[in-house]
């Protein structure tokens, strides 16, 4: 009886491990089909239900002799419809805030509105989203750092590569460059994403290496990107 008890313990383990390496190939797998699926900023498709895509096969396109600037930020002037047109950093220890991030309420980026929906997380649909998020840059109520964006972008898909750059500095005290541009279409005051890249520099892009494009939706809500109208769908 003891025998097969421990028998049957032994199978178990076998099947996990072999699971284990499994979900692991799979998930390797996946990953890779989505840097293989990748685009360019010119041929960006329509939202597919995938939060974001890869640009230039995940490599960003810094001038690395930037790095010599370090620590930088750079947060561009609002084109003529009022729009934000990018954000530029060398980011470090030293620029994250020590305090917490006060009211930026007063803000109104290209676009605004308020719309609520009981089924998103705080109800508001959109967000006043940062380019270069505060908590890598203590930047708060800059208008040049500041779009209109779905909680779901900003609160979601944002703060997923955010957070691995966060990390990685607090970690390493190494040096990272950042860029955050919005895209627009035409004259839309609502940008339809978001291109993030980053390039850790002390080890070559080893830590941190991104170039994603990121979509400004909202599941189950449809946005005019002209003027920030909404409404519920299916």
């Amino acid at each position: 009886m003891k025998k097969t008890f421990y028998s049957f313990i032994y199978i178990i383990l076998i099947v996990s491990i072999f699971g284990y390496y499994f979900y692991i190939e799979i998930k390797e797998y996946l990953e890779n089909q989505k840097v293989y699926n990748s685009y360019k900023m010119s041929n960006i498709p329509d939202y597919n239900g995938t939060s974001y895509i890869y640009i230039n096969n995940n490599e960003p396109e810094f001038n690395l002799e930037d790095k010599e600037k370090c620590p930088f930020e750079e947060y561009y002037d609002l084109d003529d419809l009022g729009r934000c047109t990018g954000a530029y950093a060398c980011l470090s220890k030293e620029l994250m805030p020590t305090e917490e991030r006060s009211n930026i309420s007063h803000i109104k980026p290209s676009g605004w509105k308020i719309s609520r929906y009981d089924f998103i997380e705080g109800e508001y649909l959109f967000n006043r989203c940062h380019l270069i998020a505060y908590s890598l840059s203590g930047e708060n109520d800059n208008v040049n750092n500041l779009i209109t964006c779905t909680r779901y972008l900003n609160a979601i898909s944002m703060l997923e590569f955010e957070e691995k750059v966060a990390n990685y500095i607090r970690r390493t005290d190494n040096h990272v460059l950042y860029r955050v541009k919005p895209i627009f279409d035409k004259t839309n005051l609502i940008a339809k994403g978001v291109q993030m890249e980053a390039y850790s520099i002390e080890d070559n892009g080893e830590g941190i290496k991104y170039n994603v494009f990121l979509y400004n939706i909202e599941p189950r809500v449809h946005i005019d990107y002209l003027d920030g109208s909404n409404y519920l769908v299916n």
